[in-house]
C-alpha cells in the first residue's frame, strides 16, 4: 500500500472510504461499566438488549445505497464512520472471526488466532450446515500480531479490541492509532469475555457487551442487518425452547467445564459468570460442582475433581479433530482416582467446542449443552468419539440447520 492511501489516478482508494469519524478515545465514547466478573450479565437475554438495539439504530445510517456514509459505535473505540462495508477483515479471536463468517464474510478474514486449529474445529460444526463452506487454513496467526504484518495485510477493518492489543508487549497506544490512521480502523470488543478489567488508558470507561449484542453492531458495520436478524430470530426461538423446559435449579446436575491437552494438566472454567465465554452454559444454569471455591482458569488434579464429584464433565476442545473422546474417557476410567468421579462412572464426560464462540458456534453449543445436561428434557446427546458434530434426527434438533445455512449464504 502507499503511505498516503491514494493511487496514481488521483481517485480515492478503498482505504480512504473507511475511516474514523473521530479519534479513538482512551475511555471510549460510551458510558460503561468499570467492570468485574460479578457484574450483571447481558448475553443470556433471549434477544439482543434494548440498549444494543437503540445503539445500533442511533449510530447506523438507514440507507439503501452504499454510497452514503454511515457510523457505528462500540466501546472501546467509539464511533467509526464508513463509506462502504469492509471487504477484508483482520481478526484476532474466534468470536470475531465467527461473526464475519455468520454474516457471509468468512472468506474475507485475513488473520485469526491459530487458524488451522480453529478451521478444523469450526468445520466440525459447519459440516451440519447444508451448502456452507469455510476455509481459514493458512491465514496469518494473529495471537501476537506485528504492526508490520498489519501493514502487509492491508485489511479494510481490524475486527479486534485495541484495549487488548495494547496489552501485548510490542504494542502501545501510539501503535494502535498509527494502524487506525494508516491502514484501517479498529472495531471490536474482547474484554467482555469474562468482564475482564481494562488497563492503562482504557481503564476509565469500558463497556461490556453480550455476544449477540456485539454481533448486532458488527452486522451494522458490514451492512448485513438482514442476516443478523434472521440468525437472531433462530437464537431467540432456541432460547425460548430452552427457557420453557429448563428444570428447576434443585433438579439440575452439578457440573464442571475443563480443558486438558492431556490428563496431567487440567484447567477448569466457571460456567455461570458474566461474559460471552459462558454464553452457552450460563443460560442452562448448571450447578457448579466446585461451588465457587475454584477460580476460572485454575489448574486442578483428579483429587480436586473427585472432591467436587461433578455429575457432568464438559470437556472443552473435545470436538477438535485431533482429540479422540473415546481415548479421553478411557484415560479417566482407568485412573484409580478419576474413575470414582460420578460423571466418569455414569459415562457423562462430554465433548465441547470452544469458549471464544461467535453466533454460529453458540447456536450449536447451546443445543449440545442442553442435551448433555438435560437429556430427559431435550433429548439424548449421542455418544461422541470423534468427527463432525453428530447428526441429530430432525425432530430432536433444537434449531433449524437449513435456516442458519440460508442466512449465512444470503439465500433467505
Amino acid at each position: 500500500m502507499t503511505d498516503d492511501g491514494t493511487d496514481t489516478t488521483g481517485a480515492p482508494t478503498r482505504r480512504e472510504t473507511i475511516k474514523y469519524g473521530g479519534a479513538i478515545v482512551a475511555g471510549g465514547l460510551l458510558a460503561g461499566c468499570s467492570g468485574s466478573e460479578s457484574a450483571p450479565a447481558t448475553d443470556d437475554a433471549s434477544t439482543a438488549t434494548e440498549t444494543g438495539t437503540q445503539r445500533a439504530t442511533e449510530t447506523a445510517a438507514e440507507t439503501d445505497t452504499e454510497a452514503t456514509s454511515y457510523s457505528v459505535t462500540m466501546s472501546p473505540v467509539g464511533e467509526v464512520t464508513f463509506e462502504s462495508p469492509p471487504e477484508t477483515v483482520f481478526t484476532r479471536l474466534t468470536h470475531h472471526a465467527d461473526m464475519a463468517f455468520a454474516l457471509g464474510h468468512g472468506d474475507d478474514v485475513t488473520a485469526m488466532h491459530a487458524p488451522d486449529y480453529y478451521d478444523g474445529l469450526w468445520n466440525q460444526y459447519v459440516e451440519r450446515l447444508p451448502g456452507v463452506t469455510l476455509d481459514w487454513t493458512g491465514l496469518y496467526s494473529s495471537w501476537k500480531p506485528s504492526k508490520e504484518k498489519l501493514y502487509q495485510l492491508d485489511s479494510d477493518l481490524h475486527l479486534a479490541d485495541p484495549a487488548w492489543i495494547t496489552q501485548q508487549e510490542s504494542w502501545d497506544r501510539a501503535d494502535v492509532d498509527e494502524i487506525a490512521e494508516n491502514v484501517s480502523p479498529w472495531f471490536g470488543n474482547s474484554l467482555s469475555d469474562i468482564h475482564r478489567e481494562p488497563t492503562g488508558e482504557w481503564a476509565d470507561d469500558y463497556e461490556y457487551y453480550g455476544l449477540w449484542e456485539q454481533f448486532e453492531l458488527v452486522a451494522e458495520v458490514f451492512r448485513e442487518r438482514a442476516r443478523y436478524e434472521e440468525l437472531a430470530a433462530v437464537r431467540e426461538e432456541l432460547r425460548s425452547t430452552i427457557d420453557a423446559d429448563l428444570p428447576a435449579e434443585s433438579e439440575r446436575p452439578t457440573a464442571v467445564m475443563i480443558a486438558a491437552a492431556d490428563i496431567q494438566e487440567i484447567y477448569t472454567y466457571t460456567m455461570n459468570t458474566p461474559g460471552f465465554l459462558t454464553a452457552h452454559t450460563r443460560p442452562l444454569g448448571p450447578r457448579d460442582a466446585f461451588d465457587g471455591s475454584v477460580e476460572s482458569n485454575s489448574v486442578v488434579d483428579f483429587e480436586a475433581l473427585l472432591d467436587a464429584d461433578p455429575e457432568v464433565i464438559l470437556h472443552l476442545g473435545g470436538m477438535e479433530p485431533n482429540t479422540n473422546m473415546a481415548d479421553r474417557r478411557v484415560a479417566f476410567a482407568e485412573d484409580p482416582v478419576a474413575s470414582e468421579i460420578t460423571a466418569v462412572k455414569n459415562d457423562r464426560v462430554y465433548a465441547q467446542g470452544a469458549r471464544y464462540q461467535g453466533p454460529i458456534l453458540n447456536l450449536f453449543q447451546l443445543e449440545m449443552t442442553a442435551k448433555q445436561l438435560y437429556p430427559d428434557v431435550f433429548g439424548e446427546w449421542p455418544t461422541y468419539e470423534n468427527g463432525p458434530y453428530p447428526e441429530i434426527p430432525e425432530d430432536e434438533q433444537l434449531f433449524d440447520r437449513q435456516r442458519v445455512a440460508d442466512a449465512i449464504n444470503g439465500e433467505f
